[in-house]
């Protein structure tokens, strides 16, 4: 099976203590063959963008962003993309470069949006 991510907006319903994004977070994927990139704003996220490969279900990506409090940070991430009750979720782990440590967050498709 090979997810398809492109025209999704998705937000993240659940994040690690250490997490950023969140509810108010809306991402907007695309995707061409196996190239997934996306913008993503609100919450504390002024503007971020990520840029990847899905390699069936498995999401490979860097994402770097600035908060709204100026601070600039980014990381590389792991997902899988996975189908709920016919909604797409994304299971992430992700691992900062610009602070110590690292979580996981789950999106979820904001279903009309």
């Amino acid at each position: 099976m090979t997810a398809n991510v492109d025209g999704l907006k998705m937000n993240v319903v659940t994040t690690s203590p250490n997490g950023v994004v969140g509810a108010d977070t809306i991402f907007e994927f695309h995707q061409r063959g196996d190239a997934v990139w996306a913008e993503y704003s609100g919450g504390m996220i002024q503007r971020g963008f990520l840029v990847g490969t899905l390699d069936g279900v498995t999401l490979n990506f860097r994402y770097c962003q600035r908060q709204t409090d100026g601070v600039l940070d980014g990381g590389s991430s792991v997902g899988e993309v996975q189908e709920v009750h016919g909604r797409t979720r994304i299971v992430e782990r992700f691992q900062w470069a610009s602070r110590d440590g690292g979580g996981e967050n789950v999106f979820e498709e904001i279903v009309g949006g």
